[in-house]
């Protein structure tokens, strides 16, 4: 009886050993996932059209903020960039009764892209109806990315975050 279960065990280890030898390690997984990611990333940079989604806020001389939600954004694209973020800082001119935030719509313009080792640069400027914005990205290939914002009327602020592909709606479809 003995020899018989040993038998049976023997030939069920041999059964099952191809199975798992043809499994993926944890690591071939999550390169797999990091390189699809960065491919990812890569398309949303030369499309230029990507949401920048803001968390955590770095004023001029000032403490980090973390934003509570993700409400905060700047959508990216060659056509019209638009921009609802919070400002924190010193501002030289703003129009009475004035948003204290940095909130516009425009064309982007001088649009320039840099591949750096890990990262991409990516400069462009934005003219809304009130000011002039310079903005500065600095994209991970994780997603992660950083956004400084220059402008004539409000001090330098940047902001940490990731980037995202844009959300396509019914009427974008049409």
């Amino acid at each position: 009886m003995k020899t018989k279960l040993s038998i049976l065990l023997v030939l069920l280890c041999f059964l099952l050993s191809p199975v798992f030898a043809q499994e993926k390690t944890k690591k071939e997984l999550k390169a797999e996932k990091e390189q699809q990611q960065q491919k990812e990333i890569e398309t949303l940079i030369n499309s230029k059209s990507f949401v920048f989604e803001a968390q955590k806020v770095n004023p001029q001389g000032g403490r980090v903020i973390i934003l509570d939600y993700n409400t905060y954004f700047l959508k990216f694209n060659t056509e019209k960039t638009t921009s609802d973020l919070p400002f924190f800082g010193r501002a030289f001119n703003v129009a009475y009764g004035g948003d204290g935030g940095i909130k516009f719509e425009g064309v982007p313009e001088n649009i320039k892209i840099e591949k750096k080792k890990k990262s991409y640069i990516l400069k462009a400027t934005v003219k809304g109806k009130d000011d002039v914005y310079n903005l500065t990205f600095s994209i991970f290939l994780n997603g992660g990315a950083t956004l400084f914002v220059n402008s004539n009327n409000k001090a330098s602020i940047s902001y940490d975050g990731e980037i995202k592909a844009p959300k396509t709606t019914e009427s974008d479809k049409k």
